[in-house]
């Protein structure tokens, strides 16, 4: 992945979640996200909006084609089972216990994630367009 400086949209020591957002499984991850992340370390983004597609060029990646969650922390982009992990570790007691997972070879593990989201759609179903959000959800994302 080629990268510039700076990720648009947001601070140097923001963390992003992108997902797709009329995946009905990514949107069930954002939703985790916002009831399980109290301290409210990450922000959402979905690959869709304006925002969304901006922070996916800066990372060099397809913005017509959506196959990985992309978490960008500290000015890098982690994508696959990295991002899953990264969260997962930044999230309170039992779901850092996640990072158990770290012991599994990447090899491994990107392997599962690339087979479930090639798939997800048709494992897990997809939103004709992205939801609408409650107010609390929509302080977690990203503004224009």
């Amino acid at each position: 992945m080629t990268q510039t400086d700076t990720p648009p949209y947001i601070g140097p020591h923001d963390q992003v979640v992108l997902f797709d957002g009329v995946c009905k499984l990514c949107n069930g991850w954002a939703k985790f996200l916002i009831r399980h992340d109290h301290q409210r370390r990450f922000r959402l983004a979905s690959v869709q909006s304006p925002q969304g597609q901006a922070l996916l060029e800066w990372c060099g990646m397809p913005t017509d084609h959506y196959e990985t969650l992309v978490l960008i922390s500290e000015g890098r982009a982690h994508v696959r089972s990295d991002a899953i992990l990264s969260i997962l570790g930044g999230l309170p007691m039992p779901w850092r216990l996640g990072l158990v997972g770290r012991v599994i070879p990447r090899l491994i593990r990107d392997w599962l994630y690339v087979r479930i989201a090639r798939n997800r759609y048709r494992l897990f179903g997809r939103y004709d367009s992205c939801l609408i959000l409650t107010p609390d959800h929509r302080s977690r994302f990203l503004d224009e």
